[in-house]
């Protein structure tokens, strides 16, 4: 089934780019909308296409002293994705499901860390679908 269903995807991507595409992009500016001013973007779009269980995984770093935004976006509506921050060593800094599937996190660090964020679909509202994760600092 998970093989048909990236199958279909791809193959709707080829035949049909131009909606695909505009689509995605529908997306990307719904979850920048959570990325309000005095916020600025680290200018990376973490885009991932997860299907059933699967986890997308993004390495970052962040940087002592400056106030953070994670974004975490699925569709169009609020609540459809999940996703946790760790540090290089896999402790969980934060869990979104614990917070109702929160669009966003504000939060600092004292020093730079590197972290991994790991995102992946609420099983409520969806089976497949792109993860887009922003991040923003001020």
């Amino acid at each position: 089934m998970k093989k048909i269903l990236i199958l279909l995807i791809i193959i709707s991507g080829i035949y049909f780019p131009q909606k695909l595409i505009a689509q995605v992009d529908e997306f990307s500016n719904f979850c920048s909308n959570f990325l309000p001013f005095p916020y600025i973007s680290d200018g990376q779009e973490y885009r991932a296409l997860l299907v059933e269980d699967e986890i997308a995984e993004f390495r970052t770093t962040f940087y002592g002293g400056a106030t953070y935004r994670i974004v975490a976006c699925s569709g169009m509506e609020e609540g459809n994705l999940t996703f946790r921050l760790y540090d290089a060593q896999r402790n969980e800094l934060f869990d979104s499901s614990i917070f109702n599937n929160t669009q966003y996190w504000d939060f600092k660090f004292n020093s730079t860390v590197d972290c991994i964020i790991e995102a992946e679909l609420n099983p409520n509202t969806g089976n497949s679908g792109f993860a887009f994760i922003l991040i923003g600092f001020k």
